[in-house]
C-alpha cells in the first residue's frame, strides 16, 4: 500500500469544509453536506433511464433509479452522513453511479435521522425498505435472486446491519456493498480500549476530512445511551454470529479513521465463511466515492468496487 496521500486528494483536502465540532448543529451539518454536493453541480451527472420519487408506507421517502431495461439487479442504497446529515440529494451522484454502472434498479432511502429520530429509527427504516423491495421485486423490474444492499459510511453501517437482519428474517440477499463502513460504535468512539483496537482511529484522527471528533459527535446524536452502541443494529461488529450472511464487497480508505474497523469486519466475515472481496483504497480518504467525477484514483477504485458488487449480484440470480 502506498504510504502517502494521492496527490489529487492532497490538493482537494484544504478545500473541504470544517465540521466545526463541538459547536456544530444538526442543521449546520446538513447544510455542510448540501453545500459540498452543490459545489459539484457543474460536473456531469450519470444519467439513468428513469428517476422516480416515492413515499412508502410509514412515510419513508425513496428515490428509485433505473439504469437498464428490466429485469435488472436491485440495490437498496443507504446514504452516508453520520446518520445525521446526508439525504437523497447529497448522495444522488453515488446512487446514480450504482444504477448506471451496474445497470440496476437502485432504491435510495431517506431514513429518519437524529436528533429528531434516534437509534434504532434509521435501522428500522432501512430494514423496512429492504423487506419492501424483496416483496415487490417483480413490480420494481428487479431480477429474481439479485437483491443487494449498499451504503457508504453510516450507510455502510446500515447495509451491514440490514444484511444481518435479512439473514435472521429469511430475506434473501445476493450481496452487500459496504463502503468505508462504520462497524463498531461500542463506546461511541470515546472509549480508549475500543479505540485502541482500531489503530486508524488515532493514526487518522484529524487532517483527512472525517475526524475522530466528528465520529464522536455523530454517535452522540444517534445513540441516546452508550449501551446502545453494543447493539448489533448499531454495531454489526458486535453481532455474535456472522455465518450465513450475503457475500460482501468491503471498501476502505487508507487515510480514514474508520479504515481498521472496516478491515476487521471483513476479516470477521471471512472467519464466518462469508465470501468477501476487499478493496483497501490506497492513498484515498473517507468520502472518495463522492469524488469520482474529479479524481481519477477515486473513480478507478469505486469502479472496481461496483464491478465486484455487480458480479456478486448477478451470481445470485444465476
Amino acid at each position: 500500500m502506498q504510504s502517502s496521500l494521492d496527490p489529487a486528494i492532497a490538493a482537494v483536502l484544504p478545500k473541504l469544509p470544517d465540521w466545526n465540532v463541538p459547536d456544530q448543529t444538526a442543521q449546520g451539518a446538513r447544510e455542510l453536506l448540501i453545500a459540498m454536493a452543490q459545489a459539484r453541480k457543474d460536473l456531469p451527472m450519470p444519467q439513468p433511464q428513469s428517476i422516480e420519487d416515492r413515499v412508502l408506507d410509514g412515510g419513508i421517502p425513496v428515490r428509485i433509479y433505473r439504469g437498464a431495461a428490466s429485469p435488472a439487479p436491485t440495490i437498496v442504497f443507504f446514504h452516508g452522513g453520520g446518520f445525521v446529515a446526508g439525504d437523497l440529494d447529497t448522495h444522488e451522484r453515488q446512487a446514480r453511479w450504482l444504477a448506471v454502472d451496474i445497470g440496476a434498479v437502485v432504491i435510495s432511502v431517506h431514513y429518519r435521522r437524529p436528533p429528531e429520530a434516534r437509534f434504532p429509527a434509521a435501522f428500522d427504516d432501512a430494514f423496512a425498505v429492504t423487506r419492501w423491495a424483496s416483496d415487490n421485486i417483480a413490480d420494481l423490474g428487479g431480477l429474481p435472486g439479485a437483491l443487494g444492499v449498499a451504503g457508504d459510511s453510516a450507510g455502510g453501517n446500515l447495509a451491514a446491519s440490514v444484511a444481518i437482519a435479512c439473514r435472521d428474517a429469511g430475506v434473501a440477499l445476493a450481496a452487500q456493498l459496504l463502503v468505508y463502513p462504520v462497524t463498531d460504535c461500542a463506546g461511541l468512539f470515546l472509549d480508549r480500549q475500543v479505540n485502541d483496537s482500531y489503530p486508524s482511529r488515532e493514526q487518522n484522527r484529524e487532517g483527512y476530512f472525517l475526524t475522530l471528533a466528528v465520529m464522536q459527535w455523530f454517535c452522540k446524536h444517534y445513540f441516546e445511551v452508550a449501551s446502545q452502541g453494543l447493539d448489533p443494529r448499531g454495531s454489526p461488529m458486535r453481532c455474535a454470529d456472522l455465518a450465513g450472511l450475503a457475500p460482501a464487497v468491503v471498501c476502505t480508505a487508507q487515510f480514514d479513521p474508520l479504515r481498521d474497523e472496516g478491515m476487521a469486519y471483513a476479516e470477521r466475515l471471512r472467519e464466518a465463511a462469508v465470501p468477501v472481496l476487499e478493496h483497501v483504497g490506497a492513498g484515498l480518504i473517507h468520502g472518495y466515492f463522492g469524488m469520482v467525477d474529479s479524481i481519477a484514483s477515486a473513480a478507478e477504485e469505486a469502479r472496481k468496487c461496483r464491478a465486484d458488487f455487480a458480479a456478486l449480484l448477478r451470481r445470485g440470480a444465476a
